[in-house]
């Protein structure tokens, strides 16, 4: 089914995936699925989004242990967002699954999958450059934050986006918080991996359920998933740990640089995705594929 090398290379990708996803309470999609166009071609969109909705739940489990052992989350929040975003979630993975995302059309899912994380890009540059952290809340400031504001602004785009491109969805629940709920950094983090997880398991069984139309099986998914899980899981727990430890300014430094070589790729894979090309410049398809049959 893989190649020797196939199992090095994802065991790197999912613990990399596991510990940047960790570390900034974002799941580990937005590493694992440009990892995997890089590695066997852009016309696989859809298997690549299964298998990671599938890893991100094993990403943001640990990750939400450590940061409620830290008394990092606020249930005040989490009431409204947790289940809006999960509904939100399916209706994001019900909109990828539409024709237009079908075949030579998954490239326009690489290409708002490039365009989102230069907007997660360019957003944490100018959180990075601005240098002022916003000052700590507690549950009792949670309380008084309108819930129709965390429905609207934080539960439901994340969902959405999230079941849309087979991401977590943390990417957008962490800048939401800070922008519209005036939360700290750490705080948004620790908040986005209980947003997501829920959310995340949801968007996993629905987008693997519907696989087969797109002339992948779930066996497949699941035979990639198996292989990053268990790196993945362990640097979620390494990368969640040191959210409470590092410098604010380091965390978010080494996640601008990942997402912008990852908008690179992504970009790159949608374009020649819906030319009809392939997006790695003086790619050899390789012998084996990444699973037993390309689409079976």
């Amino acid at each position: 089914m893989f190649q020797a090398t196939d199992y090095v290379y994802l065991g790197v990708v999912g613990l990399l995936a596991g510990w940047l996803g960790g570390l900034m309470g974002i799941g580990g999609s937005i590493i694992m699925i440009p990892a995997m166009t890089f590695r066997w071609g852009p016309d696989r969109q859809h298997l690549y989004q299964a298998a990671a909705m599938i890893v991100n739940v094993f990403v943001i489990a640990p990750a939400l242990w450590q940061h409620a052992r830290a008394r990092a989350t606020l249930r005040p929040i989490l009431r409204w967002t947790v289940p809006t975003a999960t509904l939100a979630a399916l209706g994001g993975v019900t909109v990828s699954n539409l024709e237009i995302f079908s075949g030579a059309g998954q490239g326009y899912l690489q290409l708002i999958f490039g365009v989102f994380l230069i907007y997660v890009v360019a957003y944490n540059l100018l959180r990075l450059l601005a240098r002022a952290a916003r000052p700590d809340i507690d549950e009792a400031a949670a309380r008084r934050i309108s819930p129709a504001k965390s429905i609207a602004l934080v539960g439901l785009p994340s969902g959405f986006i999230g079941g849309l491109l087979g991401v977590a969805g943390g990417a957008i629940a962490v800048p939401c918080q800070q922008v519209f709920l005036r939360m700290p950094l750490r705080r948004a983090i620790a908040n986005s991996t209980a947003i997501v997880l829920l959310s995340s398991a949801a968007g996993a069984v629905v987008k693997n359920a519907t696989l087969p139309p797109h002339g992948f099986s779930v066996t497949q998914s699941v035979a990639i998933a198996a292989v990053l899980i268990p790196t993945a899981f362990l640097g979620s727990w390494i990368g969640s740990a040191l959210v409470h430890k590092w410098p604010r300014g380091l965390v978010r430094t080494i996640f601008v640089l990942f997402m912008t070589y990852a908008a690179y790729r992504m970009l790159a894979a949608g374009r020649q995705s819906c030319s009809g090309g392939d997006a790695r410049p003086g790619f050899q398809k390789p012998s084996g594929n990444v699973t037993s049959a390309t689409k079976t």
